[in-house]
């Protein structure tokens, strides 16, 4: 009876041991979640703040690579300079910001000659399509996506094998809602080996999202500002991907059924972004994929952002 019952007992933590390996294959561990590595898919750097303080940043919220522009009055050079001196670090994006691409003048093309005259460049920064005012510190802007400003910046994109990142804010858009998002998803179905990502979610809900996931096997979505940090600092309608400290169970189930499509980033713009409220936004980030199966958290973390933008893979 004794080695029966031993036996038993010995069954029964084989099967606890198969159990917990097998939640172990399913779920991030709280200390590999510290330790994984981030990619920041499109932060920008604007005058003021001095760029040596950009990698010990990274170093502190455990980002690996930043896809970085220039934004204001900060020169596109300089971006690339930056990039050249930390190769493993940073990836210089194409700027079409500004009043030139705005108002689609010479000097757009000017712009983009530039920039693609270094060989650092090797992506391109989101293109405004609308953008809802920000106080003092960005204007509205209406740019259709078959504006001829937009369609070069599409063109390029295209020729590079570039991800074409749209910022529409759906949410803020009212009744230009309706035809921006139609230009979207004809543009996307008619390049369908090409990437688009709506940066800041779109800010669409989970219902609208999973539609145009699809809709549109080429079609993915950029986290930033799609936070409880962001929103608490800003009158802006951002998606909210959380409840708590975690995804929301709508985004949760979605992520994880369409892990491929969702990409990290922060979208750092002024000098006060790269500090606290960064790292803050990172440390919650690194709280939410440990609520994720490991190769779901892998996928949204670098692994999107790897191939999408042809990186070398972080060890």
């Amino acid at each position: 009876m004794e080695v029966v019952n031993g036996m038993k007992r010995l069954a029964v933590i084989v099967l606890s041991l198969a159990t917990l390996a097998a939640i172990g294959e399913k779920s991030l561990p709280a200390r590999a979640a510290e330790e994984i590595p981030f990619i920041d898919a499109h932060s920008q750097v604007a005058a003021g703040l001095d760029m040596n303080e950009i990698i010990p940043l990274m170093d502190k919220a455990g980002v690996r690579r930043v896809i970085l522009s220039a934004r204001n009055d900060r020169s596109p050079d300089e971006i690339a300079d930056f990039a050249a001196a930390n190769p493993g670090r940073i990836t210089a994006a194409v700027r079409t910001k500004g009043n030139a691409f705005n108002r689609n003048t010479p000097g757009f093309d000017a712009l983009l000659k530039a920039q693609l005259g270094r060989r650092e460049f090797s992506a391109m920064a989101e293109v405004i399509l609308w953008h809802a005012r920000k106080g003092n510190k960005a204007p509205e802007m209406i740019i259709p996506l078959d504006s001829p400003q937009a369609q070069k910046a599409l063109s390029l994109a295209l020729q590079r094998g570039w991800p074409f990142i749209a910022h529409i804010e759906f949410a803020a858009a009212g009744w230009y809602r309706d035809a921006f998002m139609e230009k979207f998803e004809a543009t996307a179905r008619s390049h369908p080996g090409h990437p688009f990502a709506l940066i800041h979610m779109g800010q669409l809900d989970p219902g609208e999202a999973g539609r145009l996931i699809q809709a549109h096997p080429n079609v993915y979505f950029l986290t930033s500002h799609s936070n409880p940090i962001n929103k608490a600092e800003s009158n802006q309608p951002w998606t909210n991907l959380f409840s708590g400290e975690r995804l929301a169970p709508d985004w949760k189930a979605l992520f994880i059924k369409h892990r491929d499509r969702f990409v990290l980033a922060f979208d750092n713009v002024f000098a006060e972004h790269w500090g606290p409220f960064f790292l803050e936004q990172a440390a919650l980030w690194r709280g939410a994929l440990a609520d994720l199966p490991a190769e779901v958290a892998h996928a949204v973390a670098h692994g999107n952002a790897e191939r999408l933008w042809k990186l070398p893979p972080i060890k």
